[in-house]
């Protein structure tokens, strides 16, 4: 496997994105958020581990979060703020080694009530929507996802 030098200069503030990989990159974003919702349409979030390491990951989120409140609407732009971005990068660095795609982009519902939205979802790595999530999913939030969608199926009936 050949590798290339990094060129004197380079910026990636500056680089350019290729437009092929962009859109790839987008499908699998999609591609995970309709399988999770899928999965909770079949499946109860309290009753739903999304990885081996779950207990450990909400202990540490109620840890380094204690004011996060699964409950409520995400605030991004302070989880996103310089502040925000270092606390959340020192959680997800934790996670570099035992959590595959650990920093893979992925949408999160920016609250449990909702489904997913343009302007109900955003960007963040993987470690955040997995600790969000199983927030979420060990408080029964995402609970009502399985009922709603089980009456409809028995409403088809």
């Amino acid at each position: 496997m050949m590798t290339q030098q990094v060129p004197a200069g380079f910026n990636p503030e500056d680089a350019s994105n290729l437009e092929d990989i962009e859109k790839q990159f987008a499908v699998k974003a999609v591609q995970h958020m309709e399988t999770y919702w899928k999965i909770l349409e079949r499946v109860k979030g309290s009753e739903l581990r999304l990885t081996k390491l779950d207990d450990e990951i909400y202990e540490h989120l109620k840890k380094d979060f204690p004011e996060f409140d699964p409950a409520e609407t995400i605030d991004e732009d302070k989880m996103k703020s310089a502040e925000g971005k270092k606390r959340w990068r020192d959680f997800m660095m934790t996670y570099e080694k035992t959590v595959d795609d650990y920093n893979f982009g992925t949408m999160l519902r920016t609250g449990p009530k909702f489904e997913y939205g343009y302007d109900e979802t955003i960007f963040v790595p993987r470690m955040q929507f997995y600790a969000v999530e199983i927030a979420r999913n060990r408080n029964g939030l995402n609970d009502w996802i399985y009922e709603k969608a089980q009456a409809e199926k028995a409403a088809k009936k």
